[in-house]
């Protein structure tokens, strides 16, 4: 735990020197950080990019509805 606490320590320390020392640069960047962020969301939070996968594609039983005419 002490190694946890450590490096939170370490990355709040980072975080405080770029936001006093280095305002501009994170002002520049935010743009590109919001739009990696709801890119990784999109891909990664609605189950698209690991392997939960969606039941009911096709096969028998799945729950197609394409033949149901």
């Amino acid at each position: 735990m002490p190694v946890r606490a450590g490096l939170a320590v370490l990355i709040a320390i980072a975080v405080i020197y770029l936001l006093t020392s280095h305002w501009l640069h994170v002002l520049d960047a935010l743009p590109y950080v919001l739009v990696m962020g709801m890119l990784g969301m999109h891909l990664f939070g609605h189950g698209h990019g690991g392997h939960g996968g969606h039941g009911g594609h096709g096969g028998p039983g799945g729950g197609s509805t394409k033949d149901a005419g």
